[in-house]
């Protein structure tokens, strides 16, 4: 009765974690839908702003580029690591940190000086075991209201104003690119100096500006790095969202065949347990009888 009493037990558990996991999953799939949104329709103008950069970029004299576009003279990396402030989103976290920490080992031995500032709880967290003196900076609960404006007076501002400084050379950032719910791309991208792909300039007729492309470029730019940022901050928090659900459901359904073999195991348990006990009355019965 006693071995009963636990499969009961262990049943009752099973379904009151499995009725949290379809919570979480419901309220993922609500996340998801909005985050989504707001990533696909910040993609056009952070690829527009980009575009723009570059086309003014590519009719300027490269000597008189400003800093933000100029290419990096030291050896002073800053990492901006992206991950969420929460768990039970399957590999959506540990592959981020497994990549920054082979990249911190890959810049090390090329003689560079890196610096960290975690945008997340979760990368903080486990960063901070290897690499505490390397972390500058935390942002945590970014995501809970997650607007153009709190990235880049929070965020921007200090990049660009320890950028700035000279407290860094090269700034680098990482996070999961939003495909689908059940595919997410790991994105190395360097936002200072703002790099600009040959794809990213406009073909055609160059237009003419009013004043200089050095003074555009100059209030051009940081409006640019903190749009490059903001779309980071969005295809991560959708990236999350969607991990989150797929994870949920995963647990569901392993919850649901974990029910079932308990229940299995329950009847059988039940079934022996009936059977000796008859057995028994069986016996004595018998034994009555000579």
């Amino acid at each position: 009765m006693a071995n009963l009493k636990s499969l009961r037990n262990r049943i009752r558990s099973v379904k009151n974690t499995q009725q949290i996991t379809k919570a979480m999953k419901m309220v993922s799939a609500a996340k998801l839908r909005r985050s989504q949104e707001r990533a696909q329709s910040a993609r056009p103008y952070s690829q527009h702003i980009r575009r723009m950069i570059g086309t003014i970029a590519a009719q300027m004299d490269p000597h008189s580029a400003p800093a933000l576009l100029a290419p990096a003279k030291g050896k002073r990396v800053e990492l901006l690591v992206f991950t969420a402030d929460r768990g039970l989103c399957g590999s959506f976290n540990s592959t981020i940190i497994r990549s920054v920490r082979a990249k911190i080992k890959s810049l090390q031995e090329g003689g560079h000086t890196v610096t960290i500032t975690c945008v997340g709880r979760k990368g903080l967290d486990v960063l901070k075991r290897q690499f505490k003196p390397l972390i500058r900076r935390s942002h945590i609960g970014m995501a809970r209201n997650l607007t153009f404006a709190r990235v880049d007076s929070i965020i921007a501002t200090r990049v660009l104003s320890d950028f700035g400084k000279g407290e860094f050379d090269t700034c680098l950032m990482v996070y999961n690119t939003f495909k689908s719910a059940l595919n997410v791309e790991l994105t190395w991208k360097q936002i200072i100096p703002m790099t600009v792909d040959s794809t990213e300039v406009s073909r055609g007729s160059a237009p003419m500006y009013e004043p200089e492309e050095a003074e555009v470029l100059t209030e051009l730019l940081p409006h640019g790095v903190s749009m490059q940022l903001y779309q980071a901050m969005v295809e991560s928090d959708a990236s999350e969202q969607g991990a989150r659900m797929t994870a949920m459901d995963n647990a569901v359904r392993n919850a649901g065949d974990m029910i079932r073999k308990l229940g299995i195991k329950y009847n059988r348990t039940r079934q022996a347990a009936i059977t000796t006990e008859l057995m028994e009355i069986i016996g004595g019965a018998e034994s009555l009888k000579g």
